[in-house]
């Protein structure tokens, strides 16, 4: 799925890379264990956002800027 932003003046930011978060259920919920245990230890920070499989952008209008293959 690609979205469009309004405030992305024509730029395309696609929503997922199509790839799984993970090779097999042991890195899945290893993921899942980091995650977690980084959201306990950040609970009482309010600067600090943990989530998991986001896919995000360094900078803005710039959407292949650091793209891995």
């Amino acid at each position: 799925m690609v979205i469009k932003l309004p405030s992305s003046q024509g730029i395309i930011y696609r929503e997922s890379h199509g790839q799984p978060m993970a090779d097999n259920t042991k890195q899945f919920e290893l993921i899942v264990l980091i995650k977690n245990n980084l959201y306990l230890i950040f609970a009482d920070n309010p600067n600090v956002f943990v989530a998991g499989d986001l896919l995000w952008y360094l900078v803005e209008g710039k959407p292949n800027l650091g793209r891995v293959s």
